[in-house]
């Protein structure tokens, strides 16, 4: 199933920090550089330290995909 991307976001659970990617190679990190997010509304890309360094924040909606003809 696709999604529709309405915010990309994580918190970084060292800092703090909530970080948010707006458009495509918006490449956002936190102040304690642990957690990275990427790809606006157009894919979910994250980089971390750990996967317990943060905690998913994005919104996203299904999409339905038109029936092959």
């Amino acid at each position: 199933m696709k999604v529709r991307i309405i915010e990309n976001a994580a918190k970084c659970n060292y800092c703090g920090d909530v970080i948010e990617s707006t458009y495509r190679h918006d490449f956002q990190t936190c102040s304690c550089g642990r957690v990275s997010v990427d790809g606006g509304h157009d894919y979910l890309r994250r980089c971390y330290a750990s996967k317990d360094a943060f905690t998913e924040m994005s919104v996203t909606e299904p999409v339905e995909e038109a029936e092959p003809k």
